[in-house]
């Protein structure tokens, strides 16, 4: 397998980063991994996320934005879910250019999961997988898209996350094809505060509830 580095011309001109890992066979399976804004494609879930769909023959896509740079620091919450709309509506574009990919999955978290709601409506995903990871219940497009999607998915969120609401996961359960799965203790980072073999098991229920997936 290759890696091949690239990037796109983002939101108000700022360069936008992102890495195709290619299997060695031609493939038409791609995974899509959208981190959040400090939790980035090279951290613990993306890191053993890629070995499974690599293992699967799956080529990666890792969307590198950089929201926590300087170039972003006036940007007001409103900018900012614009700009990762936009920016990975571009590289999305950019990566399937010359490709016949056939089977999806989107990944994402936090941050990500703003643009992973608009993803959702894009008619090459009519039938993609998607996994939310802690989504930003809070943002009223992501909630309205993980309650009405008909795509197969996954949902894992801690009740000690800031942006879990009792109601919200309530409405979640609605959707006969979303299996949302509720972390107890854990936060937003995906840590049990005082207790990292808590931490770690919940990364491993995650990892394995994505391979059986």
């Amino acid at each position: 397998m290759k890696a091949i580095d690239n990037k796109v011309t983002g939101y108000k001109g700022i360069e936008v980063p992102y890495t195709v890992v290619l299997t060695e066979d031609y493939t038409k399976k791609l995974a899509i991994f959208l981190p959040g804004a400090g939790y980035t494609a090279k951290s613990p879930l993306f890191h053993f996320a890629e070995e499974i769909f690599l293992n699967e023959n799956y080529d990666v896509l890792r969307v590198n934005y950089q929201y926590t740079d300087k170039a972003y620091n006036d940007f007001t919450m409103k900018e900012l879910s614009e700009a990762i709309v936009h920016d990975v509506r571009l590289v999305i574009s950019e990566a399937l250019k010359g490709r016949n990919y056939q089977e999806f999955y989107l990944i994402g978290k936090s941050l990500g999961t703003i643009a992973m709601s608009a993803e959702m409506r894009r008619s090459e995903f009519s039938e993609a997988k998607a996994i939310w990871v802690t989504p930003l219940l809070n943002q009223q497009e992501v909630l309205n898209t993980m309650v009405n999607s008909k795509n197969p998915a996954q949902c894992y969120i801690g009740d000690k996350d800031r942006y879990y609401s009792p109601g919200a996961f309530e409405l979640l359960k609605t959707n006969p094809n979303l299996e949302s799965t509720l972390l107890p203790d854990i936060n937003h980072r995906l840590d049990c505060e005082n207790d990292p073999l808590k931490s770690i098991d919940a990364l491993k229920q995650i990892i394995a509830g994505i391979k059986n997936f």
